[in-house]
């Protein structure tokens, strides 16, 4: 994971790519790609820490899960390609639910072209029901929950 140079005392920093094709006629960031950042960032902080799909399988029981809730403001288009810097963090993590907030910034973490909020709900991929997250899943989550 990549860390901005501002310190960062709750959540992570991961570092996501913006290519040529996520700009729009404008020349900025189309405003659907920022979601798609955030989740690219979320995915590979859990993938690393074992909690992702292979071969269209759960590595985990608790990578079944699905957006809930999606909320965005725009502060300062981006408007170059490269990386950019993901701070997400969890403002709560409940029973089966995870409520994330995220800034998208600079890499240095000096501009915030914009911050927002993101709920997943883990389900059983048999009822496609909400189901609690596992011990496993609260633990490795830790280090993300804003004290």
């Amino acid at each position: 994971m990549s860390t901005a140079a501002l310190p960062i005392t709750y959540g992570d920093v991961v570092h996501t790519p913006v290519h040529f094709d996520d700009l729009d006629a404008m020349g900025v960031l189309h405003n659907s790609r920022y979601a798609v950042l955030v989740e690219r960032a979320i995915g590979k902080w859990w993938t690393a820490r074992g909690v992702s799909f292979t071969g269209g399988r759960p590595t985990s029981p608790d990578a079944f899960n699905v957006v809930r809730e999606y909320g965005i403001t725009f502060h300062v288009p981006v408007t170059t390609i490269g990386d950019i810097a993901v701070h997400f963090w969890l403002a709560k993590l409940g029973t089966t639910s995870a409520d994330y907030r995220f800034r998208v910034t600079t890499l240095d973490g000096s501009t915030v072209h914009a911050d927002g909020r993101r709920v997943n709900v883990r389900l059983d991929p048999a009822t496609m029901r909400p189901v609690p997250w596992t011990d496993h899943a609260r633990d490795v989550a830790r280090p993300l929950v804003k004290p």
